[in-house]
């Protein structure tokens, strides 16, 4: 079966792109997830934050925010000095802060769901990408949601990591039209 390009060279990004990437997900536990493992990325490949994710969801309380937010410096210097994740000062602190502004917006909104999915009107966008190569890395709603979250008191959420989240959690549909899971994404709610 034919597939996006960038998913050929290695088992778990194969496995990521068939059964993950592009779906849509309204569960605000699991867009949290996505969007601490999208900060986490920054400045590093995708397959080095897929080979660590069952880690950092071991030592990140299976990404609950309202357990992350009480985290002390005690807990920061345990994951500082965990080889199973990135060890960067700054996105480990970010975690924390992330966790609070999360919550501040699931007040604000019912749900972190409602509020990110209105970016794109609360229904996924659909590409019709021909190759990997045409696929942009931002676009003009990832640099106003980067913005946004910005405001909101979020970190290493830049435009990139944003326009890679909503990939990821299915707000636009980027296999490329040739790949065999394109129209079973296209297909989805």
């Amino acid at each position: 079966m034919k597939k996006c390009t960038w998913a050929t060279k290695h088992k778990l990004e194969e496995e990521y792109h068939d059964t993950e990437w592009g779906v849509p997900v309204y569960d605000d536990r699991l867009l949290f997830e996505f969007l601490i493992l999208e900060g986490a990325q920054a400045g590093l490949s995708w397959l080095t934050v897929l080979v660590k994710r069952a880690h950092y969801k071991k030592v990140f309380d299976n990404f609950e925010a309202d357990k992350i937010v009480t985290y002390d410096q005690k807990k920061i210097d345990a994951l500082l000095s965990d080889p199973g994740i990135i060890r960067n000062k700054l996105k480990i602190n970010s975690v924390i802060t992330n966790a609070k502004a999360f919550l501040e917006i699931q007040k604000e909104f019912g749900s972190f769901s409602n509020f990110i999915w209105g970016f794109v009107d609360g229904k996924p966008i659909q590409n019709a990408w021909e190759k990997i190569e045409d696929v942009p890395s931002k676009t003009d709603i990832s640099d106003f949601m980067s913005k946004t979250l910005k405001k909101k008191g979020f970190k290493f959420i830049g435009t990139t990591t944003c326009y890679a989240f909503m990939q990821a959690v299915g707000m636009v549909n980027d296999h490329t039209v040739d790949c065999f899971r394109y129209n079973e994404i296209k297909n989805m709610k």
